[in-house]
C-alpha cells in the first residue's frame, strides 16, 4: 500500500503561482511514476504532468511553459511548480502513484486549487 498526502493547495490571483508537494509512503521502493491530475467542477479528471523515477516527465499540453513537475526520490515527494497560473486551471489536483511492477495505482485526496480574476 502507498499512501500519498498532498499540501499547497489555495488561492491565488491569475498570473501568480503556487507550490503542490506530495509525499509518499508505504511501499514506494518499486519503479514508479508520480504524477499530477486535475478535475475541474463538472469534468473529468485529466493529466497535468508525470515524472518517472529516472525523472522523464510529460505535461498536458495546456501546462507547457508554466508547470513543472519535479521529484526528490530521497524524500519520496513530487512537487509540482504551477506559473503564470490562469482561470482555468482552477480545479482539484490529485496526487497519483503507479506502481510500475504491480501494476497499482494509488490516488490522493486532492487539494483545491483556486484562481481568481
Amino acid at each position: 500500500q502507498v499512501q500519498l498526502v498532498e499540501s499547497g493547495g489555495g488561492l491565488v490571483q491569475a498570473g501568480g503561482s503556487l507550490r503542490l508537494s506530495c509525499a509518499a509512503s508505504g511501499s514506494t521502493f518499486s519503479p514508479n511514476t508520480m504524477g499530477w491530475y486535475r478535475q475541474a467542477p463538472g469534468s473529468q479528471r485529466e493529466l497535468v504532468a508525470r515524472i518517472g523515477i529516472g525523472a522523464g516527465t510529460n505535461y498536458a499540453d495546456s501546462v507547457k511553459g508554466r508547470f513543472t513537475i519535479s521529484r526528490d526520490n530521497a524524500k519520496n515527494t513530487v512537487y509540482l511548480q504551477m506559473n503564470s497560473l490562469k482561470l482555468e486551471d482552477t480545479a482539484v489536483y490529485y496526487c497519483n502513484f503507479v506502481d510500475i511492477l504491480r501494476g497499482m495505482e494509488y490516488w490522493g485526496k486532492g487539494t483545491l486549487v483556486t484562481v481568481s480574476s
